[in-house]
């Protein structure tokens, strides 16, 4: 990036000691001469740089014509934001961007000391960023005047919208100078983004580049399709099958986020949570671990990770489908930033099969449809990455010559293969066996194969279900759910179907007393039930077949009453019969 290219000398050097080469479609479109003086109306996808983006817009505004801002007596720029963490970003951001001009920034977010705020702004700062609840509270306590502004920023502006913070920034936009520039940005403009803009910039600049409105090149989108149950062991293994740096599971409610942690940290992940329930500081503890690399999954709800940016994230996992396009395009947008390739994976029940694809329809997103990865497929995976692992090919370093002799001479070379192949997946999570395709509900079944049936002595009575019966036969002696067949639960009994080649194992492991745990008697049935020489159902207990009849004595007929009187209580009016 070079002063020629644009952008005001102070920020053309700090684009080019970050490696800025090529800028954005959006970037680029903000060093246009013919908008320098103008409100902007900008529609950018996320992670296409906007921040930078108004950053260089605002530049020419806010210093002049000089390279280094004058003392901070005023707010020169505010920078209105949805959440605390996208604020407490763009404000990172803009001190790099502006650090040769001598920028101070202050940021005013909710969950902050308000105090520390105020003694920040009674200090002085160019640049204010932050969130429209706290802004308002700032310049309602007057110690925040925004008399000097000569430019406002609002990002996310859908979003802010989205979240009813409407009326807050009409407030701020209303306290700063009618001459200021307003500039919107936003990933789309629906009515009330327009309806906005029209009051506020009524000459506004529309900018829209072509590669905005295009389906995002840098992200990978994959809809895995899963059985409903395997939903949970699915995301396990697209987590292993990948092994980003960095991933962003996404979730539609609190409830949601607490289980996945927990179940996620019991597999060994080094994982944190985001939502809404969090206080401020446990937020940013999260994110720091994130961005330090103590945690490498994040399991976030929507409105938790509106804004936030993480290095190196190179997968989102969609746990629960999203609501909508705009929250679908939201979420993947967190990936596939700044030039970096990223991946975009649905995980989608066969049940809602068709709401996915309508949602990648109405997005213009072209997905391809697979199966979640196996086990095998996993495990295929790491030893390619190992093979591929870079200190294999390392020469052996001085300091570590003798070491090496000593091993060498120990052990046999299979010795220390084998025992650098333990190391390397001794910290790794085991994959989950998954179904290998997954049925639709409205399917006909297909034919199990050869088989034999059991019956078990729980059922309906005793709040059996298959969700826990599955584990008790499949932990007896190393079944798998592969194993098991159909599974008809009865009032007092359960009868499951059991692969022949399997059944005489089984039987043998659980032992002669044929008892499961929790007390489960265990009966080998010569035929499958509802055919001839089956063993009949119980009376009174439910079946496939005809209810059985009662056994016993007949039970009394009811006496007659003798028909009603005339003047009896049960007498009826019988209408007369006309006849014409």
């Amino acid at each position: 990036m070079s002063e020629e290219q644009g952008a005001v000398p102070p920020l053309a050097r700090a684009l080019a000691a970050r490696g800025f080469v090529d800028l954005t479609p959006v970037q680029q479109a903000m060093l246009d001469p013919a908008i320098e003086s103008a409100d902007l109306l900008v529609s950018a996808r996320t992670g296409s740089g906007k921040t930078v983006a108004f950053g260089i817009a605002i530049a020419p505004t806010l210093l002049g014509g000089a390279e280094r801002f004058d003392a901070a007596d005023a707010p020169l720029a505010l920078v209105v934001a949805p959440t605390r963490e996208l604020a407490l970003q763009v404000r990172r951001e803009l001190d790099w961007l502006y650090a040769d001009a001598g920028v101070a920034t202050a940021a005013c977010v909710g969950g902050m000391d308000m105090r520390s705020e105020r003694r920040a702004l009674g200090h002085g700062a160019h640049v204010v960023v932050g969130t429209p609840g706290r802004l308002r509270d700032h310049i309602q306590r007057g110690s925040l005047d925004l008399g000097s502004v000569r430019a406002a920023v609002l990002d996310e502006a859908d979003e802010m919208l989205d979240m009813g913070f409407r009326d807050d920034l009409e407030f701020i936009l209303e306290a700063a100078p009618p001459s200021r520039r307003t500039l919107m940005f936003s990933a789309t403009v629906p009515k009330q983004i327009a309806a906005l803009a029209k009051r506020y910039q009524p000459d506004a600049v529309r900018i829209e580049t072509t590669a905005e409105r295009e389906q995002h090149g840098d992200i990978e989108y994959r809809a895995l399709s899963v059985a409903n149950h395997d939903r949970e062991n699915a995301i396990i293994n697209v987590l292993r099958y990948y092994e980003a740096p960095t991933a962003l599971v996404f979730c539609t409610t609190r409830a949601a986020v607490s289980h996945m942690t927990a179940r996620f940290q019991n597999r060994g992940f080094p994982v944190v949570a985001l939502s809404g329930e969090l206080s401020q500081t446990e937020r940013t503890h999260a994110l720091q671990a994130m961005r330090d690399g103590r945690a490498r999954v994040c399991i976030a709800t929507d409105v938790a990770a509106r804004g936030i940016d993480l290095p190196n994230l190179d997968l989102v996992v969609h746990a629960d489908l999203p609501t909508n396009r705009d929250t679908l395009l939201h979420r993947s947008g967190r990936t596939g930033r700044a030039g970096r390739k990223g991946v975009s994976v649905l995980i989608v029940p066969i049940s809602g099969r068709r709401r996915a694809e309508g949602l990648l329809r109405a997005a213009k997103i072209t997905a391809e449809w697979a199966t979640a990865p196996s086990a095998a497929e996993i495990t295929a995976r790491d030893d390619a990455r190992l093979l591929a692992d870079p200190a294999l090919a390392e020469p052996v370093g001085e300091d570590e010559a003798a070491m090496v002799a000593r091993i060498v001479e120990a052990y046999s070379p299979e010795q220390v293969a084998a025992a650098f192949l333990r190391m390397a997946r001794a910290g790794q999570s085991a994959p989950e066996e998954l179904d290998d395709a997954p049925r639709d509900p409205k399917a006909p079944r297909p034919e199990f194969g050869e088989s034999v049936w059991l019956s078990l002595s729980v059922g309906r009575n005793q709040n059996a279900e298959p969700r826990w019966l599955l584990p008790l036969l499949c932990g007896a002696s190393g079944l798998t759910k592969r194993d098991i067949g159909a599974i008809r639960m009865q009032s007092e009994e359960t009868w499951v179907q059991m692969a022949a080649g399997k059944a005489d194992a089984f039987l043998a492991a659980i032992g002669p007393e044929m008892t499961l745990e929790k007390g489960v008697v265990v009966k080998r049935l010569e035929d499958a039930p509802g055919s001839a020489g089956a063993p009949a159902s119980r009376p009174g207990k439910s079946s496939r077949g005809p209810k059985p009849k009662a056994v016993g004595k007949p039970r009394p007929k009811k006496a007659k009453e003798p028909p009603a009187g005339p003047h009896s209580a049960k007498a009826k009016f019988k209408k007369p019969k006309w006849r014409g």
